[in-house]
């Protein structure tokens, strides 16, 4: 039994089916009001002193304040409303792979290491409580890469390569701003230990498991082409086949005992 196993049976209370989708419905509710109060996502959003002044609201509300598709309008409606989708295909993905405790745990530390890393470090990026989003959708890529998915309803991509292309930018961000790399760190962690370093092994194993069959293949070829005695009917060779007899027949040639020839 693995320790997320042992987990689950003390504190399986912790499960939350579906968190990523209601964590995506509150953004839209976020979304929705922000219409009637554009001022809303200032009263939200994280603000190390607000919060130390007693506005502690804004330690949970910060990850439902960023509205990165701009001012409301039909675009950034559109745009939700993807985003939206693809976040429910997502957490369904998750917990059909891990189960919703496992995913549920997943949720909880990349919110919890947002939340520190904004604490205590002195530079973070901006939008930095769609990280949670950033992260599952790396262990989502990671886990199903070969899903398809119509971007824009117009352009079929194949997860893995939206996940490619997101590593990609995330490693031109922290090359182009060191000062974020500890924020990416803390905030991907939970992809990390989930996704990433389970899925490295696997491959780490797989190429050790297929070296070793070509070894044991190579191997098997230099026994045969050692051999001294072999069939010139069946080819099999005292090292193939150790049971078996060998004689010369008439003809000079050298046959095994089930096809020496009379």
């Amino acid at each position: 039994m693995g320790i997320i196993d042992r987990m689950e049976r003390r504190l399986g209370w912790l499960t939350f089916p579906g968190l990523l989708r209601y964590y995506a419905l509150l953004h839209v509710l976020v979304f929705a009001v922000s219409l009637f109060r554009p001022d809303l996502t200032e009263l939200l959003d994280f603000d190390r002193g607000k919060i130390l002044s007693g506005e502690v609201w804004r330690v949970v509300t910060c990850f439902f304040a960023d509205q990165p598709f701009g001012r409301p309008g039909l675009l950034s409606i559109l745009l939700l409303f993807f985003a939206v989708n693809f976040a429910f295909m997502i957490n369904d993905g998750l917990e059909g792979e891990w189960g919703a405790f496992k995913t549920s745990l997943f949720c909880y530390l990349g919110m919890a290491m947002v939340l520190l890393a904004n604490f205590i470090l002195p530079h973070t990026p901006p939008f930095s409580g769609f990280a949670l989003y950033a992260s599952a959708f790396l262990a989502f890529a990671t886990l199903h890469p070969r899903v398809e998915i119509l971007l824009l309803l117009i352009l079929p991509l194949r997860v893995g390569i939206l996940g490619i292309i997101q590593g990609v930018l995330m490693l031109i961000g922290a090359v182009t701003a060191p000062l974020l790399i500890p924020f990416y760190l803390m905030a991907f962690l939970n992809y990390l230990l989930w996704a990433g370093l389970p899925a490295l092994r696997g491959r780490l194993r797989a190429a050790q498991s297929v070296q070793r069959r070509r070894s044991f293949r190579a191997a098997s070829r230099e026994d045969e082409e050692e051999a001294f005695h072999s069939c010139v009917l069946c080819d099999r060779t005292e090292t193939s086949h150790p049971e078996l007899e060998f004689r010369v027949g008439r003809d000079g040639r050298e046959y095994c005992a089930d096809h020496l020839p009379d």
